[in-house]
């Protein structure tokens, strides 16, 4: 089985993969560099259902495979890396989550209803990476990860995304906060997402300083832009 492995240099993480005689299956772009006899393979034509849900959802329908023996280390992140070891199992990760696979792995897609999309504030196509069967997954997080175990009926509720991935079982909605109408205006909560047991949960809750800092000097910056712009 290949060999993934999370390293950190001057803050940030970044993942390399070894290869013995084997495949993986690498995020359209996140390739760094590698090593060793490897050769890379990309769908010429895409099937065109995959390719219309990925140009709506802003997924990538081209992602790579990688097959031999070498080192490839994929491009590194302020955020983090997370690897999920797959039995015989199905997971959701939410967009933009995934990063890597074990060539075994199937990768495909999973479309939310369009209301449940909507109103998640997805838009109306809501795509998240389906991945199943047996090997090793890794997901890209904004800092560390925690797991939350759901028992049958049990239920998590959530605002944002914070919730990056959940087993197939388990079952996603959304709600407004409140159990009056106009209570969600005065709540300071829009809506809400709802996931219910059992299976269990990854959580992102909090994102690790150095990228949080990156990204509000970015906002920030976009902010001074659009001001001076007369955006």
């Amino acid at each position: 089985m290949a060999k993934f492995l999370i390293k950190e240099l001057e803050g940030n993480r970044f993942v390399e993969i070894h290869l013995d005689d084997e495949t993986v299956r690498v995020e359209a772009g996140a390739l760094s560099y590698f090593s060793g006899d490897i050769h890379i393979h990309s769908r010429v034509i895409p099937n065109f259902g995959e390719l219309i849900k990925s140009l709506i959802a802003d997924e990538a329908v081209y992602r790579p495979t990688y097959s031999g023996t070498g080192v490839i280390t994929l491009e590194s992140s302020l955020g983090g890396y997370h690897i999920l070891d797959l039995n015989n199992e199905t997971w959701i990760l939410d967009r933009g989550a995934y990063w890597a696979s074990e060539g075994a792995v199937e990768v495909g897609y999973r479309r939310e209803p369009v209301l449940t999309s909507f109103w998640a504030g997805e838009g109306l196509v809501y795509l998240e990476t389906r991945v199943r069967g047996v090997g090793k997954v890794v997901i890209t997080t904004r800092g560390p990860v925690q797991e939350v175990q759901l028992k049958e009926g049990s239920r998590f509720v959530a605002e944002g995304n914070s919730v990056i991935a959940r087993t197939g079982n388990v079952a996603f909605r959304v709600r407004r906060p409140t159990t009056n109408w106009l209570g969600r205006f005065t709540s300071g909560e829009r809506w809400l997402r709802v996931y219910e047991g059992p299976g269990l949960l990854l959580l992102n809750p909090a994102p690790y300083w150095r990228y949080r800092v990156f990204h509000d000097a970015r906002r920030g910056s976009e902010l001074v832009r659009r001001a001076t712009s007369g955006e």
